[in-house]
């Protein structure tokens, strides 16, 4: 390091400064301070998905499809793999066919947009949605929500509301009130963000009812919801409900998916259904269109090799995410169960005062009350004396909620790790409680 700096903080963009960004960072430091901890952390997928994976068979499959699908002659069909792609992707038609037949959401695959994951599809949504700061447009939260939301909201200088979250999920009557008052003040709620199933990090579902009541505020306060659909297909096999899209008669909703958890995260592709209408002196384009100009100006296009793997998954898998999801989300609801059951497990013989978690049916995460702050000095306590890693709830809330409140993930642990992790945690949380 040199004596004197090239540069200060305080004169780059504030974001680099918003605790919001060094977050996961911060949790990365501390598990590799503590290798030997069990970590509850990471809402990763697990790793035994990616260890059968032959990417370049699955590259394969999507060759032969552009040739028998497409027209494409073999020599060009395996040049697309290798050249720039268009901006708006190379997979929109089996994306297209997957949601239909597995979700309800009928969209052409021009009103799709494939993306660096999901959060450049987010990322792409807020700047196209919010023209610039200063012209009274907001952005609402729920509160505690997604740090990929809120830390793409601060680097494009949007203004966040919070909006409370109970255990059904975005609490309606609360973001009505805040558009009332946005209006007041001369602003307007713009859009709203809004994870309905199995939400992280508090793994929050909406009931069928408030989602009609979201959709029905949506159109009456002219605001745009975006949609987060990253752990709905972990519901229960007997206990699905339809997401916003589906419901969704009058393009209020962006909906914005992943392939990292019913795929693999290393592929990096993601999508939006962006079906609203734009108009232009000339016509009309769909928002994906837009969208896809805008891409043009951040990452160009989506790796073709990548979506083409991802375009072998579904074409191996019948062009059906359910299908491709259907042994992941087995997993995961195996190991929620295990979680859930460890718990009671370990305080069978009671619980201590102010310690309580929710059991949710579905999702990665399990949120947990605790009587004291669960701070980061309260993580360096637990992972340093007992051997276990979580995340301060803190960390997600722009409000200071859930500052007693720690998450627990499941998704990237086996069974044995999960009950010896809780074991350790039970320790931690009876010794805490009673001091």
């Amino acid at each position: 390091m040199t004596a004197t700096p090239d540069l200060y903080v305080r004169d780059l963009h504030g974001s680099l400064q918003d605790p919001v960004l060094g977050s996961i960072g911060f949790l990365n430091e501390v598990m590799g301070r503590y290798p030997d901890a069990i970590s509850f952390a990471p809402g990763a997928p697990h790793p035994e998905f990616v260890r059968d994976l032959d990417t370049r068979v699955l590259a394969d499959r999507f060759v032969a499809h552009l040739v028998a699908d497409r027209g494409l002659d073999p020599a060009r069909a395996e040049r697309v793999l290798y050249e720039y792609g268009p901006a708006q992707g190379l997979i929109n038609g089996l994306v297209a066919q997957a949601l239909s037949g597995d979700q309800g959401i009928h969209a052409d695959p021009r009103e799709i947009i494939i993306t660096v994951g999901a959060q450049e599809a987010l990322l792409l949504t807020l700047r196209a949605l919010f023209r610039h700061p200063g012209d009274g447009d907001v952005l609402a939260v729920v509160d505690p929500c997604y740090v990929g939301i809120t830390g793409a909201a601060r680097l494009l200088d949007i203004p966040v509301v919070p909006i409370r979250e109970g255990a059904a999920g975005l609490d309606v009557d609360d973001l009505a009130a805040r558009c009332g008052e946005a209006r007041r003040e001369g602003r307007r709620v713009r859009a709203c963000y809004v994870a309905p199933d199995f939400s992280n990090p508090s793994g929050a579902r909406m009931p069928l009812g408030p989602r009609h009541r979201l959709l029905d505020l949506a159109a009456r306060e002219d605001l745009l919801l975006i949609e987060d659909n990253a752990y709905g297909f972990t519901a229960p096999e007997d206990d699905t409900l339809p997401g916003l899209k589906a419901l969704d008669t009058r393009r209020r909703v962006i909906h914005v998916g992943t392939f990292a958890k019913v795929g693999f995260p290393g592929a990096r592709v993601g999508y939006a259904v962006a079906d609203q209408r734009v108009g232009h002196p000339d016509g009309e384009r769909s928002l994906a269109e837009e969208l896809a100009d805008l891409k043009t100006m951040v990452t160009v296009n989506t790796a073709p090799l990548a979506q083409a793997v991802v375009g072998g998954l579904l074409l191996d898998h019948g062009r059906s995410l359910t299908a491709l999801a259907r042994r992941k989300a087995e997993r995961y609801r195996r190991n929620l169960d295990c979680l859930l059951g460890a718990l009671d497990r370990h305080f069978a013989d009671g619980l201590p005062p102010g310690i309580a978690w929710h059991r949710p049916a579905g999702g990665f995460f399990v949120r947990v009350d605790l009587p004291v702050p669960a701070d980061i000095s309260l993580l360096e306590v637990s992972a340093a004396e007992y051997g276990v890693l979580w995340t301060p709830m803190s960390q997600f809330s722009l409000t200071g909620r859930g500052d007693r409140q720690l998450r627990l993930s499941c998704s990237y642990l086996d069974p044995d790790r999960i009950e010896t992790g809780v074991r350790r945690l039970a320790a931690f949380l009876r010794k805490e409680a009673a001091a």
